[in-house]
């Protein structure tokens, strides 16, 4: 759109705030801001020169403007961050995040349970999170358990249930891990006390947890009841030692959201703490893309509302490293320069520095990030370092994986392009080798292999590499001579230690710089082979580790066998 076809309607834009929406001339949508005026600054896109690339094609790309007015700025901006999340415009502020987080539930029905979920769905219960690790929820719910006493059970509790005396107490009861609900022994009321205690633990407020706590504690030594006084003051020192490992600062700095933000060229990383009481209860990284060389500022802005939004925060103060716009009713947006709020974000900037390093050693391994040149780049230099015959396109790795000679394994990954192709992953159970023979394996997986791949004529790879020293790489090497290959394909040996490739006949090593994009790629396949490897042997040693004498006997199988076990409960009986 020129700046006479948009003289031409500017008079039609409103002054009042809202959103504006621009699309291409095939329909497809652009871009989708804010504004305090819509007139004024849609105008501002067609009435100057703008020294960005990015901008200028986005304004030759326009051929459609449509606007929704609403009541005010703030509205606006929730508007613009909605939108933006739903659709994905390819100019606007890209948020590489699509992750389902783990939610704490409490169930809408009578004496309530807490249990984990990912699916947060509309049937009245109350969900607390999301969490970002799993790990820390399941924390969660272990340190709830040990302290708080609710039912595990899915008995249907109601008063009409309770009262024709339908169920018993089980085993949790006698443990001490529940009040028996189920047979009139806690009231709901007594309950509702322990939910309440719960609330408190997962929002990270554990003072009035602790209170009950002390008050239950000196009611028990007035009654007498020494032994339950001392399981109380068990729970009450873990609560205290559990406060004293989350507390980051004092109490009195309250509840509030703390951003940090790192950018580099076009991608900007945004760390968010969030802190209840003094105590931080989540924290967060995510990865942004600017498309329109976009202020800090604006960037910053726009992650705050999309992670408090993903994180249902409403904490009422906002710690940032610079001044931002965030029209939220009654939030309070500060930039501290001293004391505990500045000690936070220093934290939070921490954080962002180290997922930023993080996630750059990870990717020296990884080839998904590069473009198709930059991928074929690697393999044309692992061509010349290796001295190989064509462009390895097609590469299997092999690893062998056993345990004391027991339960022997071999695994082999593919990689084709130089990326993983894992439907051409293979898993082999060795057949014809008893006790730890790495050499008689590695010549058994790799005669199998290539054995199958010839009668399906199927490609042969460009290289293979063998992971473990000379020995392997020999035995191999046998297997490919047998099935008339050796001249077809490269065979190369990796040493474990020290990195080193090895060929078949040569008495030198081969030695690639450690910061070579060719020795990433191996170092990324050996990886992935051992990553490969290990699950599979741990699954194959997990299902061996369960084996009993019963198994030995023939003529017993698996369904006689649980048959067994189920009506004795052990071997011996």
């Amino acid at each position: 759109m020129t700046q006479e076809e948009f003289s031409k309607i500017a008079n039609t834009i409103p002054l009042q705030p809202g959103i504006y929406k621009y699309y291409d001339a095939g329909g497809g949508l652009l871009y989708v801001g804010k504004a305090k005026s819509l007139r004024k600054r849609v105008s501002s896109y067609f009435s100057k020169t703008f020294s960005s690339y990015k901008t200028h094609e986005l304004v030759q790309r326009i051929c459609k403007i449509e606007f929704t007015i609403v009541n005010s700025e703030q509205d606006a901006f929730l508007l613009e961050n909605s939108l933006i999340k739903n659709f994905q415009p390819i100019f606007n502020i890209n948020l590489k995040d699509d992750k389902s987080y783990p939610y704490i539930v409490i169930k809408k029905e009578p004496f309530p349970r807490i249990f984990f979920t990912r699916r947060k769905i509309n049937d009245g219960s109350q969900y607390l999170g999301p969490y970002t690790s799993l790990t820390r929820v399941r924390e969660l719910l272990d340190f709830i358990k040990l302290n708080v006493p609710l039912r595990t059970c899915k008995l249907n509790l109601t008063k009409t249930n309770i009262e024709k005396k339908k169920f018993k107490v089980c085993l949790e009861y006698h443990l001490g891990n529940c009040k028996g609900p189920c047979e009139g022994l806690q009231s709901f009321n007594d309950y509702e006390e322990e939910l309440e205690n719960v609330r408190s633990i997962l929002k990270g407020n554990l003072s009035p947890v602790i209170q009950h706590f002390k008050t239950a504690m000196q009611l028990q030594v007035q009654q007498l009841e020494f032994e339950k006084a001392e399981l109380t003051k068990k729970k009450l020192e873990y609560l205290q030692e559990y406060k004293s490992k989350s507390t980051v600062v004092n109490e009195r700095i309250g509840t509030l959201d703390v951003f940090s933000i790192l950018e580099e060229n076009d991608t900007a990383y945004v760390n968010y703490l969030a802190v209840n009481n003094g105590s931080i209860i989540l924290t967060k990284t995510i990865t942004l893309t600017k498309k329109l060389d976009e202020p800090v500022a604006e960037v910053l802005s726009f992650a705050v509302a999309q992670l408090r939004e993903t994180f249902n925060s409403d904490a009422k103060e906002i710690i940032v490293p610079c001044a931002i716009e965030f029209p939220g009713e009654n939030v309070t947006v500060t930039i501290p320069r001293a004391g505990d709020k500045k000690k936070l974000l220093e934290l939070s900037e921490k954080n962002v520095d180290y997922f930023k390093d993080e996630l750059k050693k990870k990717k020296l391994l990884m080839l998904e990030d590069k473009s198709a040149g930059e991928v074929s780049d690697v393999l044309v230099q692992l061509q010349k370092d290796l001295h190989l015959v064509s462009i390895p396109t097609h590469i299997e790795c092999f690893d062998n994986s056993n345990f004391q000679g027991s339960y022997p394994v071999s695994a082999m990954v593919c990689f084709k392009n130089g990326l993983p192709s894992k439907n051409d992953y293979r898993r082999y159970n060795v057949k014809t080798v008893v006790g730890p023979n790495d050499f008689a394996t590695m010549k058994e997986v790799v005669y199998r292999r290539y054995k199958r791949l010839i009668d399906e004529k199927q490609d042969l790879p460009q290289l293979i590499i063998i992971d473990g020293g000379k020995g392997q790489l020999s035995a191999a090497m046998e297997s490919i001579a047998a099935l008339n290959l050796a001249g077809k394909l490269t065979l190369a040996g990796l040493a474990k230690n020290e990195e080193e490739l090895f060929f078949h006949g040569d008495t030198q090593s081969l030695k690639l710089p450690w910061d070579s994009e060719s020795l990433k790629l191996i170092r990324r396949i050996r990886d992935e082979v051992h990553r490969f490897g290990i699950t599979f042997h741990r699954n194959q040693r997990s299902k061996g580790s369960f084996k009993n004498e019963l198994e030995n006997i023939e003529g017993i199988g698996k369904s006689t066998i649980d048959t067994l076990l189920k009506k004795f409960k052990s071997v011996k009986r």
